[in-house]
């Protein structure tokens, strides 16, 4: 029986996959337990056309985040933060906090998509961070300048 997989299945394969099992095992298991349904002729035509479209939109969605990487590399990040008489700051600047900024400025980035240079920042200074954009390796190079607090 020839099947198109729903969900990965342990020793037949991945979703969307076409695979050939025993016809007992696809009729009494995996199309009632909505692992699989029968590969027809029409349902393998939707399964293709369903690949072109998510291969369409990751496709999209990595144009736009090389877009959204041009922009922040050109950006300079200035976060604020109380220091001693050595330019010593009290606590650290974290990707938490430099994620607060960008989110500020309009960019929603997750404090995990960020990778500080030097971790946690703990001195006056610019810094380099690596923010990754999309999980297909898209990053940006990202500029931290810490200043002292005004006040």
């Amino acid at each position: 029986m020839n099947i198109i997989l729903l969900e990965d299945v342990e020793h037949v394969g991945q979703r969307g996959d076409l695979a050939e099992v025993a016809d007992g095992y696809g009729r009494n298991y995996l199309i009632p337990q909505q692992k699989a349904r029968l590969a027809t002729e029409g349902a393998i035509k939707a399964l293709e056309e369903e690949e072109r479209q998510a291969a369409k939109r990751r496709a999209q969605s990595r144009e736009e985040a090389e877009e959204l990487a041009e922009e922040l590399e050109d950006l300079l990040v200035v976060v604020s933060a109380r220091v001693s008489s050595d330019d010593e700051i009290y606590g650290s600047v974290t990707s938490q906090q430099i994620s607060v900024e960008l989110a500020e400025r309009g960019y929603q980035i997750d404090r995990r998509d960020i990778e500080l240079e030097e971790s946690p920042i703990r001195r006056l200074g610019i810094y380099a961070a690596t923010v990754e954009v999309h999980e297909d390796g898209v990053t940006a190079d990202l500029k931290v300048q810490v200043m002292p607090e005004e006040g």
